[in-house]
């Protein structure tokens, strides 16, 4: 289950640091409409906390899990919640408009099911 659960951890980073880097080129292709009514008026602010908060706490969550280290379950579970939190935010300002939300949402949920065991106590017997 650490195995999947840092391999899960490791891909979202690469995916946020991809969109961190499309983002901050730009976002060639993606309508700045999809700004109106948030608080930003760029995708440079939402680029580099989905980069460095999303892409960095996932590949710091990931590699802790993969080397087994006894700090990292609540990262990890800190993490998918965290990633559930910025798919919510992003889908209250722009709404949904790609396949991506859902998918994400659905990853984030499922590092929040596979962290909880890890960072749970074990039940005596």
């Amino acid at each position: 289950m650490r195995v999947v659960l840092g391999v899960l951890l490791g891909f979202i980073s690469l995916n946020a640091f991809a969109g961190a880097w499309y983002g901050l080129s730009g976002a060639p292709g993606v309508p700045p409409e999809w700004l109106a009514g948030s608080p930003f008026t760029s995708y440079l602010v939402p680029s580099l906390f989905l980069g460095v908060v999303v892409g960095g706490g996932c590949l710091v969550a990931s590699i802790g899990v993969l080397r087994g280290s006894r700090f990292t379950p609540p990262l990890a579970m800190s993490a998918g919640v965290l990633l559930l939190g910025w798919i919510a935010a992003q889908v209250a300002m722009i709404g949904w408009v790609s396949w991506l939300q859902p998918a994400v949402a659905l990853y984030g949920a499922v590092i929040v099911l596979l962290a909880a065991p890890l960072v749970s106590p074990p039940r005596p017997t």
